[in-house]
């Protein structure tokens, strides 16, 4: 495809480039440094060529790609990063002829594996328009009307928790980043309070979670250099307050627990932990309590679901992206905070050259996490919001809820699978009856490699096991028969 734009009424350039001559590594001749930052005839050329692609990919329903070998890339794309620059023709050939292909989209309908996204052509259209404008959204002083914008956003995840209107937070990169700012902001909270009571640190601190818990938690504690201890759930899967208490009491002597992390949607099985009563543990036990709703929590905004997060209302802190169940582009996680000032006093970083923009009278976003420099990146997913409305978002969420429930029972009836736990979100696993590691990878690799659906294997009780994750409005129930077929 050439994504080299026609000639223009406007300004008159033509794919031929006039007067600029190709050498034979593909840059202009006479390029400079200078030039890099200058916008010329070469340059308008090379950014409708841009466009065009991405305009062209934000309409057209991408393809199911997969993964080149680094030996087969390097085959077909070369070395890309040279003293002269391959120049914008080229560049461009590469990536979309070679590079793009070999990469997976993750908007398309039956990407199915792991929690993927699919954001809406408002919030990707936007995207280019944040990436353009060379704005930054760390600071009330650098963007001002991007963090109110971002707030806006914010308010309603908030709203849809329940939490307080004094909540706030900030967007960060994703749930791994979310649950790590929580988690330093509880800590550090921890410490003031022994601090104000007249005691010294513990010898150890720790944080509550369950095993399922999402892996980031063990990350960001081996980060802050504090344990966890595992509560076990219960025959259901999930996490109820006993267990948590229990967990608690019996920490080692000089360990003491400064939070509690609940999971709104594990990513396994889209489990929600029992939240009101493990926020009645941490509330006898002056415990922080953050909840990880990073896939799960947008299911809040259904009304068949809301039940699922009673207590929700009750955390110290939630993370809820955007970029998987809400549409928006990679990367944008909301972080929010019930006390938004003891993330504050935790995150707010001090420098000669910064304290003329630490300011308690405005929200500067890098005084909410664990962030300085920071792209507005909750903004594409602001102006989807603008654009469609809340209402549409409840609707296109209660869909793929529904379209989990049908996949549910056609799993439930298949004579060959067996389901393996009641969906309580849009995560359905299942087992193919006579089936190892081997067949499922095997049967995985098949689809993929067929252009027909990317799933993963997953493992339930020791076992290897199969989960279809559906986030993707556009995912059909005529899309998860064919590939339920191919299992026969």
């Amino acid at each position: 495809m050439n994504y080299t734009r026609g000639s223009d009424e406007r300004t008159g350039v033509r794919p031929s480039l006039p007067g600029m001559q190709e050498t034979r590594n593909g840059t202009s001749a006479g390029n400079s440094a200078a030039r890099m930052h200058e916008f010329d005839e070469e340059c308008d050329a090379l950014i409708w060529s841009v466009f065009r692609y991405a305009l062209d990919r934000i309409k057209e329903q991408p393809p199911l790609d997969g993964p080149l070998s680094a030996a087969e890339l390097q085959a077909l794309v070369g070395e890309t990063v040279t003293p002269e620059g391959l120049g914008g023709v080229e560049a461009l050939r590469r990536y979309t002829e070679h590079l793009a292909p070999a990469s997976i989209s993750v908007d398309h309908p039956r990407y199915l594996a792991f929690v993927a996204g699919a954001p809406t052509k408002a919030a990707s259209v936007f995207d280019l328009v944040i990436g353009a404008s060379s704005l930054c959204g760390s600071t009330w002083l650098d963007g001002a009307g991007m963090v109110f914008a971002e707030n806006q956003a914010l308010r309603w995840i908030a709203d849809l928790a329940g939490l307080p209107d004094s909540a706030g937070g900030c967007f960060v990169t994703g749930g791994t980043m979310g649950n790590l700012s929580a988690l330093v902001a509880a800590r550090h909270d921890a410490d003031r309070r022994r601090t104000e009571a007249g005691l010294g640190r513990p010898a150890r601190w720790a944080v509550v979670a369950a095993e399922s818990a999402h892996s980031s938690v063990e990350s960001a504690a081996r980060v802050m250099d504090v344990d966890v201890i595992l509560a076990s759930v219960d025959d259901d899967l999930r996490l109820r307050g006993g267990a948590v208490a229990e967990a608690i009491a019996g920490a080692s002597e000089g360990t003491e627990v400064f939070a509690v992390v609940a999971t709104a949607g594990t990513t396994n099985l889209g489990i929600v932990d029992a939240l009101e009563g493990i926020a009645d543990v941490c509330a006898d036990s002056g415990v922080w309590l953050h909840v990880d709703g990073a896939y799960g929590g947008a299911a809040m905004a259904a009304p068949s679901a809301r039940h699922r997060f009673a207590g929700i209302e009750r955390c110290d802190s939630l993370v809820v992206d955007p970029h998987k169940w809400l549409f928006s582009p990679f990367d944008c996680a909301a972080l929010l905070y019930r006390n938004p000032e003891v993330a504050r006093s935790a995150h707010t970083q001090h420098a000669g050259y910064l304290e003329p923009i630490i300011d308690e009278m405005v929200w500067n976003p890098c005084d909410y996490a664990h962030v300085l420099t920071r792209r507005a990146r909750g903004m594409p997913f602001w102006f989807s919001l603008a654009v469609h409305g809340t209402d549409a978002y409840r609707d296109a969420i209660e869909g793929t809820l529904e379209v989990t429930r049908v996949l549910r029972d056609l799993v439930a009836d298949a004579p060959l699978l067996k389901l393996l736990v009641e969906p309580e979100l849009s995560v359905v696993a299942f087992r193919r009856h006579g089936w190892g590691v081997e067949d499922y990878q095997a049967w995985s690799d098949r689809l993929l490699a067929e252009g027909i659906a990317l799933l993963t294997p997953t493992t339930f009780e020791g076992g290897p096991a199969m989960r279809i994750c559906i986030v993707n409005p556009r995912t059909t129930v005529a899309d998860l028969e064919e590939i339920l077929e191919t299992l026969v």
